[in-house]
């Protein structure tokens, strides 16, 4: 290991690399787990797997201050979901449509939401997520609650003229909201090189006068401490980005894709920069942990994982009556 990378990891320190790596191996898990499940029909529907990518959410969500950042992102947001400290147990049963689920199973795979956790979703339609977050980061500014919003979305939907009017409202009044493209170099099946003119979006950003970044995603410890600086910058500044984070997904762009549209060789490539073995190494390298221990901490994971199977299995289907609730929002008089 190098000095500066081992300088890095000291002063992140023992415990924050232990909880990354554990909220890391966890969201592996689940969805290894989520795989599975849906191939034995118990998940039906729409289901978007997010490994590979687990460096992304995991670096942002714990550089967060949890009682005033929010953040958004689209349909692949089980792992958000578990990042920002929604409980296993609920996501899956979710995720099998039981009343235990956080959306009293209504929503599915698409739509995990916690405002406890500032988890608001989990969106299903291509760059809805982009105007809401603009509007979150708009209450953040007009309550000066020194606060700011992140807000992931696939390099689909950079495309997507909500996109450009959010960018430019954003900067006009001065939002604290980062826009984070996760890009995994394709949207669906069709590579970002064929879909867009430049593969590099931060050139997109001095079109609004704002900051921009890119950011290794596959490097969970990048990823952190450039989210760090990021959200700093804009709680204290009021300062807009765009981020370019380079990641990559394993598998298809849903359950129903094969995702035969890339080769072999381009996938084991990008497995040789999987952000946990990295992690896991250099803590192996620093003396954080040891084989033995990574060992005992994944059949530990494994058998949490389990247990939300299982508590997705024993909770109920939802009662009938329950379609027509969470329609309307009641009013409050006073």
């Amino acid at each position: 290991m190098k000095k500066e990378r081992k300088d890095e990891l000291a002063k992140l320190g023992g415990e924050l690399l232990h909880t990354m790596l554990y909220d890391m191996l966890l969201i592996r898990r689940f969805e290894e787990k989520s795989a599975q499940m849906y191939g034995l029909k118990k998940i039906g529907g729409f289901c978007h797997l997010y490994n590979g990518q687990e460096g992304v959410a995991v670096g942002t969500a714990q550089a967060m201050d949890r009682d005033k950042d929010y953040v958004l992102t689209a349909y692949r947001d089980h792992g958000h979901a578990i990042a920002m400290g929604m409980d296993p147990k609920v996501v899956m049963a979710e995720l099998f449509g039981k009343i235990t689920g956080c959306s009293r199973g209504k929503g599915g795979s698409m739509h995990m939401f916690d405002v406890e956790k500032h988890f608001l979703g989990g969106n299903g339609i291509v760059g809805a997520q982009i105007p809401i977050a603009t509007g979150v980061g708009f209450y953040q500014m007009y309550t000066k609650s020194k606060g700011a919003t992140v807000c992931f979305f696939g390099d689909g939907a950079i495309h997507q003229g909500a996109f450009h009017e959010s960018l430019n409202m954003s900067r006009i009044w001065e939002l604290p909201v980062i826009y984070a493209v996760e890009n995994n170099g394709f949207g669906m099946g069709t590579s970002v090189r064929r879909a867009s003119a430049i593969e590099d979006f931060t050139l997109k950003a001095p079109g609004y006068d704002m900051k921009s970044a890119t950011i290794n995603g596959m490097d969970v410890v990048e990823m952190y401490s450039r989210m760090g600086e990021i959200l700093s910058d804009a709680r204290e500044n009021g300062q807009s980005y765009l981020l370019d984070v380079k990641t990559y997904r394993y598998k298809g762009h849903s359950m129903s894709d094969p995702a035969k549209y890339r080769t072999k060789e381009e996938l084991e490539s990008y497995k040789q920069q999987d952000p946990i073995l990295l992690l896991k190494a250099d803590m192996i390298d620093g003396g954080y942990i040891s084989d033995e221990e990574f060992k005992k901490l994944d059949s530990d994971i494994k058998v949490r994982v389990q247990e939300s199977v299982d508590f997705a299995e024993e909770s109920a289907e939802p009662a009938l009556h329950t379609i027509y609730e969470d329609v309307l929002a009641e009013a409050h008089n006073g």
